[in-house]
């Protein structure tokens, strides 16, 4: 007579111990829990982190999340817990996929997000694919994202904590990796409880402090980052009006962002000038009135679709789009201008909109998340 076996938390239709699970271990407690979480139920683990900066130097640096002792932090874990735990020497792959443009991008004056860039181009790729070559039924991770299963397909929806909701990072996840991947923590309604399910299972990393920075950037300084990886960047200029007005002398393009005010050496003014523009090519900084910040019309490129029809079969998709990830998601309009493309009207412009930055787009209601792209300057 046939068993009859159920669909498990994780959605296969075997019991947890046949099913096995590889979970992307970071060393903070996010992943940890996830990874103590399923040995719990009895699923077969097995955990693997990613070195992705020099061992060495990484062993001093704190609060990043690809610091050494964050090994460390994840083999002890496994060693409690009683699962294999593998470290994998990727840091030649993170510095050509995500580092070198990171910096390249910072030069040409754009505003790059890396962590997206880390997600799309080495976990959900390679350590995905390591994932499949170690017979695992699924990946599972610590972002606090939903992975739902719609009537079409498994869908991707934000985080039940508006607080760590981390979509704004994961919109580059393709239908392939979503059908793949598992996030056990999405639907916990605070870090509090994360920390209290590391507390119950015994976990040394239960009151380990969340990482704050970019991983290679972990005082926060990009500039000084840049200069190392690309040296003689920080080559001054002007500091110009919008009509062209020479107003003086800059420190290097590199030290600006979009929408800055302070910091400009450019007093004397009746009114307030912000940075509206970096000209890498021409090492100038353009400054203007607050109101030449603000933008309607932004111009997406690369766009990741998770929508149940194809993105360029509709005139325009009524959406609510994230240009940073601090914002909630505004209404917009999205018109496809080719299957991976689009123009994007904000129907409330947002200031301080930048070249590299992501657009992220949302369902009308609900917290579905449809995909999104990477914003250019539209030439």
């Amino acid at each position: 007579m046939a068993r009859d076996i159920g669909v498990n938390s994780l959605g296969f239709a075997k019991p947890p111990s046949e099913t096995r699970v590889v979970v992307a271990m970071s060393g903070g407690v996010d992943s940890s829990v996830v990874a103590a979480e399923l040995a719990a139920e009895g699923y077969d683990v097995i955990g693997v982190t990613l070195q992705l900066d020099d061992h060495g130097a990484a062993l001093a640096k704190k609060g990043a999340c690809c610091a050494g002792r964050d090994i460390h932090d994840a083999r002890r874990v496994a060693e409690t817990l009683g699962f294999p735990h593998y470290v994998l020497d990727y840091e030649n792959t993170f510095r050509d996929a995500v580092i070198e443009e990171f910096a390249d991008s910072y030069l040409g004056g754009a505003t790059p997000v890396p962590c997206i860039r880390c997600n799309e181009r080495v976990k959900f790729r390679d350590l995905l694919e390591t994932a499949r070559d170690l017979d695992a039924d699924c990946m599972a991770t610590g972002h606090y994202i939903q992975r739902r299963q719609g009537e079409a397909r498994a869908e991707l929806h934000m985080a039940a904590d508006p607080a760590r909701d981390q979509s704004y990072f994961l919109f580059s996840t393709t239908q392939e990796q979503l059908d793949y991947l598992r996030f056990p923590l999405g639907h916990l309604a605070s870090k509090a409880e994360t920390r209290a399910l590391a507390a119950k299972h015994g976990l040394g990393v239960a009151d380990k402090p969340d990482s704050q920075d970019i991983c290679f950037v972990p005082n926060g300084d990009y500039a000084a980052v840049i200069e190392k990886l690309r040296p003689g960047a920080a080559d001054p200029g002007e500091i110009v009006e919008m009509e062209g007005r020479v107003l003086g002398q800059h420190r290097g393009v590199i030290h600006y962002t979009i929408g800055q005010r302070r910091g400009l050496g450019i007093g004397g003014l009746s009114d307030p000038l912000y940075v509206v523009r970096l000209d890498a090519d021409n090492k100038r900084v353009v400054v203007g009135p607050k109101e030449a910040l603000s933008t309607r019309l932004v111009p997406v490129r690369e766009i990741n679709w998770l929508g149940d029809a194809p993105f360029d079969s509709a005139a325009e998709w009524p959406v609510r789009v994230r240009i940073r990830s601090t914002k909630q998601p505004s209404e917009a309009i999205i018109r496809p201008t080719g299957p991976t493309s689009a123009e994007v009207e904000l129907l409330t412009p947002e200031d301080g909109v930048s070249p590299g930055q992501a657009c992220v787009f949302y369902a009308p209601e609900g917290s579905r998340v449809m995909g999104g792209g990477w914003i250019w300057r539209g030439y």
